[in-house]
């Protein structure tokens, strides 16, 4: 369903404890969005959580030539024109990382997704794998199609498309169970409705049709 479905996609920014920003997953700039962004602090790192999520990383590495890029493991055999500082693994040592964990989500025959654990906030980061999209604004069609794919309101989950799509289900059922281990409460989406509050039993609920949970 990627480049069909009609949705918004948001962008996270987190300011480490350098002060600098870390960008998750960047929109395509604006003036607005740039003094926005400029109001928070310098940019320091452009993170592509999937090969997916590749259109903001030229541009604002373009307006922040110094800021470094890290990208999911397929990134660049999607984007070989689009430069990148370092790939994620799940042995990656970043700057960020004694402030953002993360885990390669392994199993997927397309979607190489990276999630992220702002741990000073307890929060997940999560980019494609769990869609809430917005109903409201909507036409009957597309809130119908996005119903059949598990992805309207609240009650959304992980996409249908990407349930039939895996060809690793343990690998997968691993991956999961590393991100539950981690401690967090809220959740924030790329794609829809976040959570502040109780986001480890929505993550646990969204993923028990493999965990068994």
């Amino acid at each position: 369903m990627y480049g069909v479905l009609p949705f918004t996609t948001r962008m996270t920014i987190v300011r480490l404890e350098s002060g600098g920003l870390w960008v998750h997953s960047p929109v395509q700039p604006t003036p607005e969005r740039r003094h926005a962004v400029e109001r928070l602090g310098p940019v320091e790192h452009l993170v592509a959580p999937n090969k997916i999520h590749s259109l903001g990383i030229m541009p604002w590495r373009a307006l922040y030539p110094s800021a470094r890029v890290w990208a999911s493991p397929g990134f660049s055999k999607r984007h070989p024109d689009i430069a990148v500082d370092a790939l994620l693994t799940n042995d990656t040592e970043a700057p960020w990382s004694s402030e953002i964990d993360h885990c390669v989500m392994d199993g997927h025959a397309v979607l190489d997704e990276v999630t992220f654990l702002h741990k000073p906030s307890k929060t997940l980061i999560i980019t494609d794998l769990i869609q809430k999209h917005e109903a409201a604004g909507e036409s009957w069609v597309w809130r119908g199609v996005k119903r059949v794919a598990g992805i309207l309101g609240e009650g959304g989950g992980v996409p249908l498309d990407i349930k039939l799509s895996l060809r690793d289900k343990a690998a997968m059922r691993r991956c999961i169970g590393t991100v539950l281990t981690w401690d967090f409460d809220s959740l924030i989406i790329a794609h829809g409705h976040c959570l502040q509050s109780g986001a480890k039993e929505e993550v646990r609920r969204a993923f028990d049709w493999i965990t068994g949970a």
